[in-house]
């Protein structure tokens, strides 16, 4: 195994990352660490020699300065001696273990690409990819697409065999150039997800979070795409690779909040570049799978429509939703029982309205938000239904503030899909960057939303939890809102302590603003989990019976 890490004047975390090779179960005598330093000047070859010198298995490769990361790394694929080459950045570092877990699951499955679980630091990362092991896992299929970073790890024999290298010098997206070359090319891509192998650390103002310039980024971005369309042919799977980047790339940066703050200078520039790129290379395939507010945007792009884009942008932006608790109760087998008021507005009056219609009608026009030539409209389960006479029935979109829909597509306001996922979730976050979602519901009627609380089984594996705030989580025809859970104190104020079947007591709380907190405390706590736990045991042996 080897170990490949560009190097360029590391900063004091570079010592985390050598502790956690360090402490690797792997034995030193199977593995190397390749430092690339990348033309970083005397104290940090000084730094870097006086770490291999200590270490038998560490190497150190000095190169001249290119100033990005592909060069190192590409010395490292041509130094390594290991079977297989992991991909570290220097300010990240490795899950105690990682390298031999690693190993066995690629040996165990003839990988030639492991994707193992990534955690973040400081810094949210995608979870869909990480939910189990994959040990052979299907590009279009499964969600590779989530994270491509080049922190994976790669049989180096497939590399070399199949010329798999990084672009080098000033390249943006050269990590999803050289995986998705990868990804191609191999024969077996393994997820282990079942242990944390490799924490990616965010750093103050690292370059991710600076404004892109288009005319140099999109370039790059249409490189990738190329590779995309040289491994695939038109249909259902190049479509739903693109739309990946065109999700995530294009759509994401004129959306809502960030769109608004653009200066009109950049966003000139933005769409002058994204606006024909769209044109060019994504067709409406690609749109079949996006939600409904990205579809609109795909549309307006296509049609140049920047007035309508901008409307969008703000309307996404004065959204307001609220999550407020009308009832509660306790029940007497220890469970609480919310009913949530769920309101979604825009300048004070309702958003996202909609109407029922047939078919086979014309498509309503837009119309502005909170106007008066507000048309008939719904507010439940918004699922495609049939009339008496077997007619199918649809539901569009009629609040959105464009200003007309002349020459954009003629279903684009229809969201029975959307509105099939409409989910509300009730989250507790009760420390640092943690969440536990403690009910859910597909809501049919957003002013009257039950959810429920089990406490002894949301807190059964947290003993050391005492609680925090409510939030809820709304999604609503496409759009997600995340906010906290409102009440006013005189709803709660009958609510009172839990009953002694759910357990350790809790109890709901406002605060002066009027957030609801669930407090969770321990008189009588022996007592009440004994209790609470054989009512757990009863109802599992009446479900399995």
């Amino acid at each position: 195994m080897s170990v490949v890490v560009p190097v360029f004047r590391p900063g004091p975390s570079f010592d985390d990352l050598i502790a956690s090779l360090d402490r690797q179960t792997l034995d030193p005598t199977a593995f190397e660490v390749l430092l690339c330093d990348d033309g970083s000047g005397e104290p940090t070859g000084e730094r870097l020699a006086a770490i291999a010198r200590t270490r038998p298995n560490v190497r150190v490769l000095s190169l001249e300065h290119s100033g990005w990361p592909g060069m190192p790394r590409n010395h490292g694929i041509d130094a390594a001696r290991g079977k297989y080459v992991q991909f570290v950045d220097q300010d990240d570092y490795l899950f105690d273990g990682a390298l031999e877990k690693l190993c066995d699951y690629a040996d165990a499955n003839a990988s030639d690409v492991v994707v193992g679980k990534e955690v973040g630091i400081g810094r949210p990362l995608p979870s869909r990819i990480f939910r189990h092991d994959i040990p052979r896992a299907t590009l279009g299929t499964d969600p590779l697409l989530e994270m491509l970073t080049p922190h994976k790890m790669f049989r180096t024999a497939f590399l070399r065999a199949n010329g798999i290298r990084f672009p080098e010098g000033r390249v943006r997206l050269e990590d999803h150039m050289f995986v998705m070359q990868a990804y191609f090319a191999a024969s077996t891509i393994s997820i282990l997800a079942s242990e944390p192998c490799y924490a990616w650390v965010k750093q103050p103002g690292s370059a991710s979070s600076a404004r892109i310039e288009p005319e140099t980024y999109f370039p790059h971005l249409e490189t990738v795409l190329d590779i995309v369309e040289a491994h695939t042919e038109p249909g259902r799977l190049r479509d739903r690779l693109l739309r990946h980047w065109f999700r995530g790339k294009i759509l994401k940066r004129i959306a809502g909040r960030r769109m608004v703050k653009y200066p009109h200078e950049y966003r000139d520039r933005l769409l002058d570049v994204v606006v024909p790129l769209t044109q060019r290379r994504f067709g409406p395939g690609v749109d079949a799978g996006l939600g409904v507010a990205n579809r609109i945007r795909a549309a307006l792009l296509r049609a140049d429509r920047r007035d309508d884009l901008v409307r969008l942008a703000e309307f996404e932006t004065g959204l307001e939703c609220r999550a407020t608790v009308t009832a509660a109760h306790w029940s007497r087998g220890g469970g609480l029982h919310l009913t949530l008021r769920i309101t979604i507005t825009y300048d004070g009056k309702d958003a996202l309205v909609f109407e029922m219609s047939r078919s086979d009608a014309p498509t309503p026009g837009a119309r502005n938000v909170g106007g008066s030539d507000a048309l008939g409209s719904i507010a439940g389960r918004g699922s495609a239904a049939a009339t008496s006479s077997g007619a199918k029935k649809i539901t569009r979109l009629t609040s959105l503030p464009l200003s007309s829909l002349e020459g954009l597509p003629a279903n684009l306001l229809v969201v029975d899909r959307e509105l099939r996922n409409d989910r509300v979730d009730l989250i507790l976050r009760d420390g640092p960057g943690t969440e536990r979602v403690l009910s859910g519901r597909r809501p049919r009627d957003l002013s009257a939303v039950a959810v429920s609380i089990d406490p002894v089984r949301s807190f059964e594996r947290t003993d050391d939890s005492r609680g925090g705030p409510l939030s809820v989580k709304v999604r609503r025809a496409g759009w997600t809102f995340d906010v906290p859970l409102e009440a006013a104190p005189a709803v709660l104020a009958r609510v009172g302590r839990s009953p002694i079947l759910a357990g350790r007591t809790c109890t709901l709380a406002v605060s002066e603003g009027g957030a609801v907190e669930l407090h969770r405390e321990w008189p009588g706590g022996g007592f009440k989990d004994a209790a609470g736990r054989a009512v757990r045991r009863i109802r599992r042996a009446v479900q399995r019976h």
